[in-house]
């Protein structure tokens, strides 16, 4: 079986940041992790990717940390990405994108992709 895949979308080097703790924690619960960042190299040692069209395969997820007014400039490459779920998390919502994901095909998912996972962002420390 093969594993299943995420964009992080708005993965930061920023150990405090919700996008690195969403790389570590799909990572922790064996997914293969792809994060999207547009100057990083890597991230929590894996490669990043400048935007979601350079990631080399079709994701399942795509969990979005960016701020509504760049996660809607980001969100024709996710629906042209197609992923089976689309998270979109506490803070990267609006009403706006929402409608405007809605009206590209996805179906959004306003929760915590991390506490989705059955676990905490506390379990991953800052430092």
């Amino acid at each position: 079986m093969r594993k299943r895949t995420v964009a992080v979308v708005g993965a930061s080097t920023d150990r405090a940041k919700y996008g690195n703790k969403s790389v570590r924690a799909h990572r922790q619960q064996g997914w293969e992790v792809y994060p999207v960042h547009p100057t990083a190299d890597a991230i929590e040692g894996l490669k990043a990717y400048a935007s979601l069209r350079d990631v080399p395969v079709r994701v399942n997820r795509v969990s979005l940390y960016l701020p509504p007014d760049l996660g809607l400039e980001v969100l024709p490459d996710i629906a042209k990405a197609g992923p089976e779920e689309f998270f979109v998390n506490p803070g990267a919502e609006s009403e706006e994108l929402v409608a405007a994901a809605t009206r590209l095909g996805l179906e959004p998912i306003l929760a915590c992709s991390i506490v989705d996972l059955g676990v905490s962002p506390a379990q991953f420390p800052d430092d």
